[in-house]
């Protein structure tokens, strides 16, 4: 058997990458990008809306924890840090009195936004559908 590259074993893993089989690392990324304050965290820096043509949001960390409604910070810090690690987002610290820091999408993090989006306002639209389903299925139950 011929021995492969490093690169070769990466492009043969990429093909072989599937969701269903339980120690497939795609598994760790939907595990990821399907939590409530990434796809929240995605809308805020994404400027809330899907238009292809306006620049990603800069926004520092105090607006993101105004704008994201009962996040903790320690919840904050650590989504925003596996967002960097993952490269979907940038954190950018400038040397000033205080120090700023600023948080914004890579290419691949506005990528993902334009798909969560659809998500986010899909919910907002049914949720009174959700809420009179819940209340039909929970009274049939209740019987």
């Amino acid at each position: 058997m011929p021995t492969q590259t490093a690169a070769q074993k990466r492009a043969q893993a990429r093909v072989e990458y599937d969701a269903f089989l339980a120690e497939c690392p795609s598994r760790q990324l939907l595990d990821r990008i399907s939590d409530k304050w990434v796809a929240l965290i995605l809308a805020a820096l994404g400027r809330d809306g899907p238009d292809h043509h306006a620049e990603p949001q800069v926004m520092r960390y105090s607006e993101l924890s105004r704008r994201l409604a009962g996040v903790s910070q320690k919840m904050l810090t650590q989504t925003l840090r596996s967002l960097e690690r993952d490269g979907l987002v940038t954190r950018t610290v400038t040397p000033s009195v205080p120090v700023t820091v600023t948080y914004e999408l890579t290419d691949l993090g506005l990528s993902l936004h334009r798909l969560t989006y659809g998500i986010k306002v899909w919910a907002e639209a049914h949720m009174d559908e959700v809420h009179a389903n819940r209340e039909r299925y929970d009274a049939a139950v209740d019987r």
